[in-house]
């Protein structure tokens, strides 16, 4: 993938790197070569960004041609956004008071060279907003308040702006950003597209495994797709992306939604995509979605304060509640009389308006049937973890202990089963899922659907093997090169 340095002026950018072309804004405009590149990475550091501007161009028809600018449209408006400027201020209050905790004066500028600042104590809190707006150079300016502090506005900034004695740091910062080892990644290999897959190293219980996340580097590689791996702190980086595969625990009212929701504005092609997460992790909107559509589950309410007296007369004992955000079969209990069912009810309105109360259906394992662009994939029985259940006990230690699992030819799981699935994932969308299916009397209930469903190693691949890894790759291959005929 080319990358290029576009400034009014070469002369602005006095520095070479390697494997990064200098071209001047109006030649990038006019000639037609760069129209029908492909693929490009466009640094756009033009002198101004206004309307009609000769920079606002830049990064407008960057966009247009397929290329990937930085900075792009949305984030020089979202620059120009009071709101949205003072939401960042709010969202990163306590980042904001701790590094500033000592400075004297009232006010204080913060210079921002691809994601970097030359003092190490404000390094966090430049990454942090370099992140929320992805541009190569950038100021912010904070105020000391009643309250403490306070970002007041942030704007990009031109080349020729910066500080004779900055340019050296500034030469590193952007050696280091083109070559892709901020953060410590490893230069790239150049390839047809580029995939990030967003993970988290330091979760105990993640979508996938070490061995799975290999195996999806591999399978990629063999499709012409440089993968690299990413982390919550790379999220000013996605637009250098064709696509965002996540493969860490997702819920809406935190990182890894607005991950998704910035690489869908930015073009990418996602998975998980909002409107999954969304759907997908509230269990009230489920319950809601499934039962209107006929699709076949446990007796369900969706219980609120004005009929909270009669799920216990409705569904009898047992019965299950679920918080709506609940994940990994936290947040899950089964109750066994009306005051163990009232306490926790009592327990559960206090975070959430509603919850969902459904019929207890003992099995011994569930159905998980993995879905991907609206095709079965994979199947699994996944075992109750033994004397509990669920198939994974939490334990009041904070460790969970899992029930075995058994993979099954997709062809020979329940063809009701999987029926069942497909017409629950379907009305979530065409990403990848993980149904949830209970055989009872010889009947298949729903029980939900995930949008980030386990794919570990040894486990959802034990039938497909290698092929696994590789179609679920190839869903990303064949929307990327839709994405791109489309920008063509």
């Amino acid at each position: 993938m080319s990358m290029l340095i576009v400034t009014n002026r070469p002369k602005d950018w006095p520095a070479e790197f390697e494997n990064v072309s200098i071209v001047d804004a109006r030649t990038y405009l006019t000639d037609p070569s760069y129209s029908e590149l492909r693929g490009a990475k466009v640094f756009n550091l033009c002198r101004s960004y206004r309307y009609q501007s000769i920079g606002y161009y830049v990064s407008l028809l960057a966009e247009a041609r397929g290329h990937k600018p930085l900075p792009s449209i949305s984030t020089l408006q979202d620059i120009k956004t009071q709101a949205i400027v003072r939401l960042v201020s709010s969202e990163l209050d306590e980042l904001i008071g701790h590094s500033l905790q000592p400075i004297k004066s009232d006010k204080f500028v913060l210079s921002i060279y691809f994601g970097r600042n030359m003092a190490h104590r404000y390094q966090r809190l430049a990454l942090h907003l370099f992140n929320q707006f992805p541009s190569p150079l950038l100021r912010a300016s904070f105020v000391r308040q009643e309250h403490g502090w306070q970002l007041k506005h942030i704007t990009t900034i031109a080349a020729k702006e910066v500080p004779e004695s900055h340019w050296p740091f500034l030469m590193e910062a952007a050696q280091q950003y083109f070559a892709g080892r901020r953060n410590g990644v490893k230069q790239r290999s150049r390839a047809r597209f580029d995939l990030a897959i967003l993970h988290n190293p330091a979760d105990p219980q993640p979508p996938s495994d070490p061995g799975a996340i290999k195996r999806f580097i591999k399978a990629a590689a063999s499709l012409g797709i440089d993968t690299q791996l990413i982390t919550r702190d790379d999220y000013g980086r996605l637009a250098e992306f064709d696509a965002l595969f996540i493969r860490d625990t997702t819920y809406v009212d935190q990182y890894t939604y607005r991950f998704s929701r910035r690489a869908a504005g930015e073009g990418l092609v996602v998975i998980d995509d909002p409107q999954s997460i969304v759907r997908c992790t509230n269990k009230v909107y489920l319950a809601e979605l499934l039962s209107r559509h006929k699709v076949p589950m446990p007796r369900t309410i969706v219980v609120h304060q004005g009929n909270a007296a009669a799920v216990g007369s409705e569904l009898g004992f047992p019965c299950v509640l679920k918080k709506p955000d609940s994940s990994f079969s936290a947040g899950v209990v089964k109750v066994e009389s009306e005051e163990e069912l009232h306490q926790r009810l009592s327990e559960f309105f206090s975070q959430s308006e509603l919850v969902v109360a459904q019929e207890f259906l003992p099995t011994t394992f569930d159905w998980r049937i993995g879905i991907i662009d609206r095709t079965p994939l994979y199947a699994c029985r996944y075992y109750m973890a033994r004397g509990h259940w669920q198939i994974i006990h939490q334990g009041r230690d904070g460790h969970a202990r899992y029930g075995k699992s058994e993979t099954v030819p997709i062809e020979l799981a329940p063809r009701r089963a999987v029926q069942a699935a497909l017409k629950a994932a379907n009305l979530i969308g065409d990403g990848l899922y993980g149904v949830d299916v209970k055989e009872s009397d010889g009947r298949f209930y729903v029980i939900e659907v995930n949008d980030n469903p386990n794919i570990d190693h040894g486990c959802e691949d034990a039938i497909l093997k290698d092929e696994l890894y590789r179609r679920i790759m190839s869903v990303f291959l064949k929307r990327i090169e839709q994405r791109k005929a489309g920008v063509a």
